[in-house]
């Protein structure tokens, strides 16, 4: 096992925007790895000749660094690790939505004709939207997610790849699970404290809450419903029936908190015929598949949930749009735009059965276009062709791409 997983894609993305006049944003879920790929960064600069004092790393989230209370003691306190003699300045801002208006912050930095600003930031107060406002045209963003199957494949080198995907599929992929293998329980406790962490310090602050018991009923919902279609009726509904009755525009208003700290993401419906988007009926997925396991339990029989969540999450990794397709009435299971040309994905524990392949392909054959189809299973089997449907094995199909550029 590797204590450091690299990370080339980000690492890749952050280059090619250095040195060029716009701030450079990293957002995600917390624990996802974006303190430590600034950290990957930073060394990649120092390799390529950059002094050490060039570069103002600033964490604050780290007690060391103190609490500030206004925005101007949070300006001073950076403009004072800066030396404007040595030129160029980078200056990575780790977890800045802690400081009082951090906008200004950020903004006040960028303005100066020596700089290349890098910021980070996860929680409720660091939501693109509300950057956007502030920062419109000045900023680029790239969405970071715990480790892919590749990635997390290179933290056990050596490791037969069918062993590491049934551990993935258990445990997810955030790095510093990766650290704790071999030990179920203390990677639960961890995830248990993520979990929680999002729960309270990030939803409930931005929702004003105190009490997160109504909340945690909603997520372990929509968890236990990853990959079927969910409207908010039907989720009000059903937690009426439980004994939770919550109205349906508080369900409305929570769900998008769960999606603005990257807990949780929703996949819209997709007409294919009339290409359109339908407003009803969308399905939700997980940010990673451990934290799942740990709020709704490990279950047997529940593995084409979890399945089919790595599968979108894989996919939201290499396309920007990702959506559920809908076609005479079947579904696709996820349409991914590339450059405006639709891919259509299937996903099926096992189509061996005759039956069951023959359910798998009726949605594409129904499809009149001509843009790339693929149906990804866990049978051991080489790639087959169904008259131009592609059939792939889902560990076949993780490690042969990669993200999108």
């Amino acid at each position: 096992m590797t204590s450091t997983i690299n990370r080339p894609y980000f690492t890749d993305w952050l280059s090619s925007w250095r040195d060029k006049d716009i701030i450079k944003v990293v957002t995600g879920i917390r624990r996802c790895g974006k303190t430590t790929l600034l950290k990957l960064f930073r060394n990649k600069l120092l390799s390529e000749g950059v002094d050490p004092r060039q570069i103002v790393s600033i964490n604050f989230e780290d007690p060391d660094v103190g609490v500030f209370h206004t925005f101007a003691d949070a300006w001073a306190f950076v403009r004072s690790k800066m030396d404007d003699s040595l030129g160029r300045i980078y200056i990575f801002l780790d977890e800045v939505q802690q400081v009082p208006e951090f906008e200004r912050l950020v903004d006040g930095l960028f303005v100066k004709s020596n700089t290349d600003v890098y910021v980070t930031g996860s929680n409720a107060k660091f939501l693109s939207g509300e950057l956007a406002t502030f920062l419109t045209g000045r900023y680029v963003e790239i969405a970071m997610q715990p480790l892919s199957f590749v990635e997390y494949l290179s933290a056990f080198p050596g490791l037969p790849k069918s062993e590491a995907f049934a551990n993935y599929m258990r445990f997810g992929g955030f790095p510093f699970v990766t650290r704790l293998a071999g030990n179920d329980e203390a990677r639960r406790d961890y995830l248990s404290a993520i979990f929680d962490t999002i729960i309270y310090k990030d939803v409930l602050a931005r929702l004003s809450l105190r009490d997160g018991a109504v909340l945690k009923r909603l997520v372990r919902f929509i968890f236990d419903n990853v990959g079927n279609p969910l409207s908010v009726n039907r989720i009000a509904g059903t937690l009426k029936a439980d004994g939770t009755a919550i109205a349906s525009r508080t369900i409305d208003t929570y769900i998008n908190a769960l999606c603005e700290t990257f807990l949780v993401y929703h996949a819209t419906r997709y007409d294919i015929k009339g290409r359109s988007y339908l407003k009803t009926l969308g399905k939700y997925y997980i940010a990673d598949q451990g934290l799942r396991a740990v709020v709704t339990g490990e279950r047997g029989g529940d593995i084409g949930h979890v399945f089919e969540n790595i599968i979108f999450l894989e996919l939201k990794r290499r396309y920007r749009d990702v959506y559920v397709g809908t076609v005479d009435g079947r579904e696709v299971d996820f349409v991914a735009f590339e450059n405006a040309a639709p891919r259509y994905f299937q996903v099926a524990l096992s189509v061996r059965d005759e039956a069951t392949l023959k359910r798998e392909l009726a949605p594409f054959k129904a499809i009149r276009d001509q843009y790339p189809k693929t149906l990804i299973t866990l049978d051991n089997d080489p790639p087959l062709d169904h008259d131009g449907i592609r059939q792939i094995n889902a560990m076949d199909f993780l490690l042969l791409h990669r993200p999108r550029r």
